[in-house]
């Protein structure tokens, strides 16, 4: 089975949703996980997560979308809506993003730190973005005790030594489309273990692009398998059941449930 760990669904209708979800089921996807962004697309993401068996959902707030220092009533906000449902799986996305014009640092550690409680005190993985901040993100982690829940480096577009300290840290390393147009990626990729990779597509709605089938979805997580089969010259099957026992293995802790939604799993 393939599992999206990441996708960005909220903006659309139910309606594309749902054609979005079983043009996923057609490859073979069990199902996403649909990160928030804000507290509003939070909110989304559990509105979706209730209405479809297959999407799952995170919580949290984006370092790109902190528009002012967060508050102790948003941080209590985000913690009942984790705590709240049991479709929620992870604390997602959180992180540290560096690109010029993006929001005062100062406030951006405050958020990432107080979600990283909170994920420790609900016991959920963290999927953590980092964006030319990989020292401090994982710096950060460290000092917060991340390493109790783990998770995973989301989009990773790193170097090795990058993807080893946060495996260190007990996280695993999130690979998406950009194996397809970097080539430093695909020189990563190849040395990483598999023991140590999950997928992604991190799909949104792509206005940009003209032509709406070209937009990226979950259906092209099984494109992104087969290329790392490729790129290590192994079995794209037996890379997509290690990829799946990976995922299963960071959502441990809830596996139950995504048992309960989605038939084909086994709780064992």
């Amino acid at each position: 089975m393939l599992i999206d760990t990441h996708v960005h669904l909220d903006e659309f209708q139910n309606h594309e949703v749902s054609d979005i979800l079983d043009r996923a089921i057609d490859v073979g996807v069990g199902f996403v996980i649909s990160a928030g962004t804000t507290i509003e697309t939070s909110y989304r993401s559990i509105e979706l997560s209730n209405t479809f068996d297959r999407f799952f959902s995170g919580v949290g707030i984006h370092p790109m979308d902190i528009k002012t220092r967060l508050t102790d009533k948003d941080f209590k906000i985000l913690a009942d809506l984790a705590s709240g449902n049991d479709k929620v799986l992870v604390m997602s996305e959180i992180g540290l993003d560096y690109l010029d014009g993006m929001p005062d640092r100062e406030w951006q550690f405050a958020a990432f730190r107080s979600q990283i409680g909170i994920a420790r005190e609900l016991n959920l993985p963290i999927i953590f973005h980092s964006r030319e901040a990989h020292e401090d993100s994982l710096r950060v982690l460290r000092e917060e005790r991340a390493f109790d829940v783990g998770g995973v480096m989301h989009y990773f577009q790193g170097n090795m030594n990058d993807a080893k300290q946060a495996i260190d840290l007990g996280f695993y390393i999130s690979i998406a489309r950009p194996i397809f147009r970097i080539e430093e990626l695909r020189d990563v990729v190849k040395e990483l273990p598999l023991e140590n990779i999950v997928v992604e597509t991190d799909s949104f709605p792509q206005h940009f692009k003209k032509n709406r089938d070209n937009w990226t979805e979950p259906r092209h997580i099984k494109s992104i398998i087969d290329e790392i089969a490729f790129i290590k010259n192994n079995d794209v099957n037996d890379v997509e059941n290690i990829i799946y026992k990976n995922t299963k293995n960071m959502l441990a802790k809830k596996w139950d449930i995504v048992a309960t939604y989605v038939p084909e799993i086994s709780c064992d």
